[in-house]
């Protein structure tokens, strides 16, 4: 860690990140409903009234968790950038490598498994925060690809969704199931792009042939 970093972060910020991280760890193993905030603030070393000094609400503490756990404000800044310059598999490589990678953290995933089975604000929260707006942004990409005739007719939104659930369902096996990997990150990342675009990319027209003589 870099001194300066160490020494302007307070004591205070330090608890927060604590209590973020306990809490997260907490709920993804034991899910919600299990989980109490005196368990969150043993867990985090500190007092049950300073979990709730920190975040008065629990609809608070998911924000902060949603925010730590979930940072996809740069990865859109990232893809928005190799978009203008329609370097297609960049695009699709960008957004499948920022969750199929090694050392990927799982808690997200299973917070998110646990709030839909529990009926969970933060399901709702991620999706309208987070995905949704990634979901209408590649879809939006792919409907100016089509219309720039680079991409077949089809529905974007459908697309999307598509390419997203092959990397939702990557990471359910290997994260949750815990199937082992046969290959490297980088490998399955590029196989995956590589048959997506190769069924949404527009084939190249042909001429199309004559009549044939007879001789």
């Amino acid at each position: 860690m870099n001194p300066t970093t160490a020494l302007s972060r307070s004591p205070s910020r330090d608890r927060q990140a604590s209590l973020i991280s306990s809490a997260a760890a907490l709920f993804a193993a034991k899910g919600f409903k299990g989980t109490t905030t005196k368990e969150i603030a043993r867990a985090a070393g500190v007092s049950e009234a300073l979990v709730f000094k920190y975040f008065p609400t629990k609809r608070a503490l998911y924000t902060a968790i949603l925010a730590e756990k979930a940072p996809l404000s740069e990865l859109l800044s990232a893809v928005e950038q190799v978009a203008r310059k329609r370097d297609d598999y960049r695009v699709f490589t960008l957004i499948a490598g920022y969750r199929i990678r090694p050392g990927a953290d799982p808690t997200m995933l299973r917070l998110l498994l646990f709030s839909a089975l529990e009926g969970h604000e933060l399901a709702d929260m991620f999706f309208g925060k987070q995905h949704r707006v990634f979901y209408d942004y590649l879809a939006g990409y792919i409907q100016t690809r089509i219309e720039e005739g680079a991409f077949r007719e089809i529905d974007p939104l459908l697309a999307a969704r598509a390419f997203i659930g092959m990397v939702v369902h990557h990471r359910l096996l290997h994260e949750i199931f815990e199937v082992p990997l046969h290959c490297s990150h980088k490998e399955i990342v590029a196989t995956y792009v590589e048959l997506f675009l190769h069924g949404l990319t527009r084939p190249p027209t042909s001429k199309p042939r004559g009549p044939s003589r007879g001789r």
